[in-house]
């Protein structure tokens, strides 16, 4: 085992560059329009039948900006996850 000895102003410099790191990165803008695999991701589903059927049924927001281009609003998966949500016991 190695043991790692730092000074005590090195250490908390150290643990706060770590923070603004993490913090930066939590930060980071997702964005609003997102791709097919990354709603099937979001959703946790496997095929794009099923992704065609709530997009077909209004339950989540789409753009087809090209025709065969289609985009998914993150805003209103988010919205469909939490209808369906269930409460517990």
């Amino acid at each position: 085992m190695q043991v790692i000895c730092l000074e005590e102003d090195a250490f908390y410099t150290l643990v706060e560059q770590v923070v603004a790191r993490l913090k930066k990165d939590h930060n980071k803008e997702k964005p609003k329009w997102i791709s097919d695999d990354d709603a099937m991701r979001m959703l946790n589903i496997k095929s794009k039948t099923t992704l065609q059927k709530l997009r077909d049924e209004g339950k989540i927001r789409f753009s087809q900006p090209q025709k065969k281009v289609i985009l998914y609003d993150t805003d209103s998966i988010n919205l469909y996850l939490e209808k369906n949500a269930r409460e517990t016991f």
